[in-house]
C-alpha cells in the first residue's frame, strides 16, 4: 500500500488509540498459563498481537473472540506440545517472551518468524535461559532464529541485563515462574515494567527493590484485564501536533505508565506544550488524557536512559527534529539497528530523500533542523518508520508518499482513518492493498 500525506497548517482533534501492544501481548500470555478464564477488554487486534494468539492456540490454549476483546481459557502453567513450528510473524515480543514460557515446558518447540524477525539476534535471551537450565539452539546460526527450545527443570538465577531490554527482562521473569528458587533480574536502566505489574495482578509474588526485580515460582490465577490505549501509537500524532504551531491534539484513555512517558519529556525539552489530566488506574496501569499543543520547536539531545525510554518513539522524534530550529543529537540508541529494520539507517536515508540534513552515527544520528520537501520514501517493512514518514508528510513543503505502508497495521490498525480525522481527509490518501 502507498500512503500519500500532504502538508497541513495545523492539526486539531480528540481521539482514542487502539490498545497497548506491549500490554496486550503480556495479558494473553499470562492468561494462557493461569488457572481459569481471563477476559481481556481492548485487546489489540493487530498483526503482532494476533501472532501471539496464533502461537498460544497452537500450544493448546482456547481463545474466544468477544466484541471488545478476547477470553483466554487458561488451564495452568503446563501447555501442550505444538504439532508444528510456532510462527511469531514479525513480532520480537512474541518470540522473546514466549521463549521464557517455553523454557519451563516439558517438551521441545521451535519458534520461527518472518524474514525480518529471523534476522534479529536472539542471543540476549539464549544466554540467560541456558543458564537457568533450558536448551535453546539458534537454528538460523549462532544468534538468529528459528529457535529450538527444549524446556525442562529450571533453576533460579540472578541475571544482570547487559543492555536495557524489557523483552529480555520479561523472558527471564516468565521462565522464573517455572524455576526452583527465586529468579532476580538486575537492570541498571529502568525499562517498561508492564510484566512486573501484570504478574502481580495475576497473583505472582514479585519484589522490586531498587534495580532488582525478584520473582518467586508461582501459579497464576485468572483475572479481568482492560488494556489502555497505546501511548507509543498516540506519539505519532502528538508529535505532529507539537511541530505545527497552533495545533492541539488530545488523546483519551491512554496509558501513562511512567516508564513510557519519556516521549512527553522530550517534547517538553523541544519546547512543546503538553498536559496530562483525568488520571486513573486500569488493571494496575495508570491511564489519563494527554494533550499536546504545537509551539516553535528547538533541537534537543536524546541519550543515556532517556534514549532507552523513547526507543519506539525515536523515529517520529527524528522527523520533527528535522523541522525544528537548531540541532538534535541522538546517542545511545544502537538498539534501533536490530528492530524491524535498521531504524537508524532507514530513517537517515528517508530523511535525506526529503531534504533533511542528517549525519548517521553507530548509535544514533545528528539532525540539523530546517525544512522538509516532499518525496517518496520506503517504510522498509517497519510500522514505526512508515508512521514517522507519514507525519513527515504533514510537516513537509510538499506531499510525501510512503511505500509499504501496509506494515502500519502491525501496531496501529485505523492509523490512516485517525490521520484523516485530525488532518482533514483531503490531506491523506491510501492506494493499494492493505494487510489483512
Amino acid at each position: 500500500m502507498e500512503l500519500t500525506v500532504n502538508p497541513v497548517d495545523r492539526l486539531q482533534g480528540r481521539f482514542c488509540v487502539p490498545g497497548d501492544k506491549s500490554i496486550s501481548h503480556r495479558a494473553a500470555m499470562l492468561g494462557a498459563i493461569a488457572n481459569g478464564p481471563t477476559t481481556i477488554h481492548g485487546f489489540l487486534r493487530a498483526g503482532d498481537c494476533l501472532s501471539t494468539l496464533q502461537c498460544l492456540r497452537a500450544l493448546g490454549v482456547t481463545i474466544e473472540e468477544t466484541p471488545d476483546g478476547i477470553v483466554v481459557h487458561g488451564s495452568g502453567p503446563r501447555l501442550r506440545a505444538p504439532a508444528a513450528p510456532l510462527d511469531a510473524g514479525n513480532s520480537g515480543t512474541t518470540m522473546r517472551l514466549l521463549a521464557g514460557i517455553l523454557a519451563g515446558q516439558p517438551f521441545v518447540a521451535d519458534l520461527t518468524g518472518d524474514a525480518s524477525l529471523r534476522s534479529r539476534p536472539m542471543d540476549r535471551i539464549i544466554e540467560p535461559l541456558a543458564r537457568m537450565g533450558a536448551q535453546v539452539h539458534a537454528l538460523g546460526g549462532e544468534r538468529f532464529p528459528p529457535l529450538r527450545i527444549a524446556g525442562g527443570k529450571l533453576r533460579g538465577i540472578t541475571y544482570t541485563l547487559p543492555v536495557a531490554s524489557a523483552q529480555v527482562k520479561s523472558a527471564v521473569l516468565l521462565a522464573g515462574l517455572y524455576a526452583e528458587g527465586d529468579t532476580t533480574v538486575v537492570e541498571h536502566v529502568v525499562t517498561r515494567d508492564h510484566t512486573e505489574r501484570m504478574l502481580e495482578g495475576f497473583g505472582c509474588r514479585i519484589q522490586r527493590v531498587g534495580s532488582r526485580i525478584t520473582v518467586t515460582p508461582s501459579t497464576l490465577s485468572s483475572r479481568n484485564v482492560t488494556v489502555p490505549g497505546d501511548i507509543s501509537s498516540a506519539a505519532f500524532l502528538l508529535a505532529a501536533a507539537a511541530a505545527r504551531q497552533g495545533s492541539s491534539i488530545t488523546v483519551d484513555d491512554v496509558g501513562i505508565n511512567p516508564t513510557r512517558t519519556g516521549f512527553l519529556d522530550v517534547l517538553a525539552s523541544m519546547g512543546a506544550g503538553s498536559e496530562i489530566g483525568g488520571r486513573a488506574d486500569r488493571s494496575g496501569e495508570p491511564i489519563g488524557t494527554v494533550t499536546v499543543r504545537g509551539l516553535r520547536l528547538q533541537g534537543t539531545r536524546i541519550g543515556g536512559s532517556a534514549a532507552s525510554s523513547v526507543i519506539d518513539e525515536i523515529p517520529v522524534l527524528a522527523v520533527i527534529a528535522a523541522v525544528a530550529d537548531g540541532e538534535t543529537v541522538i546517542t545511545d540508541a544502537a538498539e534501533l539497528r536490530v528492530k524491524e529494520s535498521d531504524r537508524i539507517k532507514t530513517l537517515a536515508v528517508g530523511l535525506r530523500v526529503l531534504g533533511a540534513d542528517v549525519t548517521e552515527r553507530p548509535d544514533g544520528m545528528v539532525i540539523r533542523g530546517g525544512r522538509l520537501r516532499g518525496g517518496r520514501v520506503e517504510a522498509g517493512g517497519d510500522h514505526r518508520i512508515a508512521m514517522a514518514f507519514a507525519v513527515a508528510g504533514l510537516l513537509a513543503q510538499g506531499p510525501v508518499t510512503v511505500s509499504g505502508a501496509e506494515t502500519i497495521d502491525v501496531s496501529f490498525p485505523g492509523f490512516v482513518e485517525t490521520l484523516q480525522a485530525v488532518a482533514g481527509s483531503p490531506a491523506v490518501a491510501a492506494l493499494g492493498k492493505r494487510s489483512a
